[in-house]
C-alpha cells in the first residue's frame, strides 16, 4: 500500500515541476530570442519482483527446498529527468531600432547544430545568446540590456560611440568607415549549452564553438528587426491544464490511499 503513496507523490511532485517550467516559459512569451523548455519525464528504475519461500518434499525426513521464483517487474514512480531547451527560430518582428539585430539561421551542417551571438559575463566569460535586443552603454560601446559587452570576432568589444552605425547582413558593424564584425558563433551541438539567465547560455567544457563565418553556415543579420520568443502560447495552456489534471488525479489517488489505510487502522483497532 505505501508503494502508493510513493507514486502518487512522485506524480504530484513532476507535475508541480512540469508546472514551474510552463509557466516560465510563458512569463517569457514576449522575450527576444528566449527559447521555451520542454520536460524530459521518465520512471524510476524497475524493481523486479521475487517470490522468496521453500516446499516441503514429502519424504520420512521431510526435506525443506527453497525456492526462489520471478514473478514480474513494478515502477515506484516518475521524476522530471531534466527541462531542455528548444532552440527553434522564433518568428522575426520589425522594430526599427537601430541596435535591434535579428540573427536569421541559413544552412547549417547540423540539425544539432545552432548560431548565436557572443558576449562577455560580468566575470569575462564569453557567452552566448539569441536575444538581439541590444542598446549602448554610457561609454558607447554596444552591449546587451544586462550591460554585458557584445563582442566582435576578435573577442573585443565593439565601440559605436552612438546610434550611427550600420549593420551589414554579413553581420558586419559599420562605424566611421571601420568595420567591426559580430561574432557569430556555431556551436556544433546546442544540447551542450546550459541555461545562464538573461537568455544567456554557457557552453559546457567539451562542447565545440567556431566563428560562424569559419564554419560551413550561413546566415543573415537584419539591423532593425528582432528575433521573437519561440514559445507557443496555446500550446502551453494546453499543457499546463494537462499538468494541472495529472496532479489532480494523483491528489485523488493520495487520498483514497490515505483514507483506506485509516480505515485499515480504525478496523484492525477495534477488532484488537
Amino acid at each position: 500500500m505505501l508503494r502508493g503513496y510513493y507514486a502518487a507523490t512522485s506524480g504530484m511532485i513532476t507535475q508541480q515541476r512540469n508546472q514551474e517550467m510552463i509557466s516560465n516559459n510563458l512569463a517569457n512569451a514576449q522575450t527576444p530570442g528566449f527559447k521555451a523548455d520542454r520536460s524530459a519525464t521518465r520512471s524510476f528504475p524497475e524493481m523486479l519482483l521475487r517470490q522468496v519461500g521453500s516446499t516441503t518434499v514429502p519424504t520420512t525426513n521431510q526435506l525443506k527446498f527453497q525456492q526462489n521464483r520471478g514473478i514480474g517487474s513494478i515502477n515506484t514512480g516518475v521524476y522530471q529527468q531534466e527541462t531542455i531547451p528548444f532552440f527553434e527560430q522564433g518568428p522575426i518582428r520589425e522594430t526599427n531600432i537601430p541596435t535591434d539585430m535579428a540573427l536569421v539561421n541559413g544552412e547549417l551542417p547540423d540539425e544539432n547544430g545552432g548560431l548565436f551571438y557572443a558576449v562577455q559575463a560580468e566575470d569575462e566569460e564569453v557567452q552566448y545568446t539569441r536575444n538581439g535586443h541590444f542598446t549602448v552603454d554610457g561609454e558607447g560601446y554596444l552591449t546587451t540590456n544586462e550591460g554585458l559587452y557584445v563582442l566582435d570576432e576578435n573577442e573585443e568589444r565593439i565601440q559605436t560611440n552612438d546610434l550611427e552605425f550600420n549593420v551589414t547582413p554579413e553581420g558586419i558593424v559599420q562605424v566611421d568607415g571601420d568595420d567591426f564584425p559580430l561574432a557569430v558563433t556555431y556551436i556544433e551541438d546546442v544540447n551542450e549549452l546550459v541555461k545562464e539567465g538573461h537568455d544567456m547560455f554557457r557552453l559546457e567544457e567539451d562542447g565545440v564553438a567556431a566563428l560562424a563565418t569559419e564554419s560551413d553556415t550561413s546566415f543573415q543579420v537584419v539591423q532593425g528587426r528582432l528575433e521573437s520568443s519561440n514559445v507557443d502560447v496555446g500550446r502551453s495552456m494546453t499543457d499546463m491544464i494537462a499538468a494541472y489534471r495529472v496532479f489532480e488525479q494523483n491528489q485523488r489517488v493520495l487520498r483514497t490511499y490515505d483514507e483506506s489505510l485509516g480505515k485499515a487502522v480504525s478496523d484492525i483497532a477495534r477488532l484488537g
